[in-house]
């Protein structure tokens, strides 16, 4: 079969964050890490695109491809983790504790990181020859973009702040469902095309996703961008990262959980 009804999909998603909060260290930070990087690669490459053509809808339309790679090689961001953990906690599995759902997504956090920083070390070399010359059209275009998701949020205060919690919700209801998509069948083909969906529509909208940002930030911060890790973790990183915690949670996870495994009881119309 290669479409699964929700109540077979959302019990994988129960079963899919038990056995990532039961994961080893070692290999909770591989998965995070080499999520990361791929992750970091599409964002490359979209931008690439839209640079070239013009066209941002194309670049978006193409950034998908990493995100399908990396689920499909069975690796982990921060994003999915934050959606399929708890479910496993209020499902009462057994072992399952809030201290391990924490571990869990602290590891998949640091492992994302490294992997996106080690990417934008590397593209950052790439780019200017070893730092020997300008980064070009691409490369300058990525550095900005830290400065204008950082300073120019800031100059908003309190409601910049929660114009990215609120960004960052939006961009993890519409991962986690990429997340799930890749729950809800059985085939290859199946799997990209509900994954590529939700992803497309985060990117072109201009959605926050803490771990794409991973790599946008320290890429911006290596070419001089006129901002600080201070300045990139409070006005971004931060309430990214508590808006996809809060999105993903409320809009997928427990939504779908709560009517298709937690069902209400029928009405009785006799």
């Amino acid at each position: 079969m290669s479409y699964l009804v929700p109540a077979e999909f959302v019990t994988k998603m129960v079963d899919a964050g038990e056995s990532k909060i039961f994961m080893s260290t070692r290999d909770t930070l591989i998965r995070a890490f080499m999520a990361g990087a791929i992750l970091a690669l599409a964002a490359v490459f979209a931008i690439t695109i839209t640079v070239q053509t013009g066209s941002p809808l194309l670049g978006a339309a193409f950034f998908p491809v990493g995100f399908i790679m990396l689920y499909l090689m069975g690796f982990d961001l921060l994003t999915g983790v934050f959606v399929l953990a708890p479910l496993a906690l209020l499902d009462k599995r057994p072992g399952v504790t809030v201290g391990g759902v924490l571990r869990n997504w602290g590891l998949v956090f640091t492992g994302n990181f490294a992997g996106a920083l080690t990417v934008a070390v590397m593209m950052a070399f790439v780019f200017t020859y070893g730092f020997s010359k300008e980064a070009g059209d691409i490369g300058e275009r990525i550095s900005h973009i830290g400065e204008s998701r950082t300073l120019g949020y800031a100059e908003f205060g309190t409601a910049g702040w929660l114009t990215i919690f609120l960004r960052g919700m939006l961009c993890n209801w519409m991962v986690s469902m990429g997340v799930v998509g890749a729950m809800i069948s059985t085939t290859v083909s199946g799997k990209t095309i509900a994954m590529w969906m939700p992803i497309m529509l985060f990117f072109y909208m201009g959605f926050e996703h803490s771990v794409v940002n991973m790599f946008l930030f320290p890429f911006g911060m290596i070419m001089g961008g006129d901002f600080s890790v201070m300045d990139y973790m409070i006005w971004n990183e931060i309430p990214t990262a508590l808006g996809n915690l809060v999105g993903g949670l409320a809009f997928t996870g427990l939504t779908l959980y709560t009517t298709h495994v937690k069902t209400a009881p029928k009405r009785n119309y006799s």
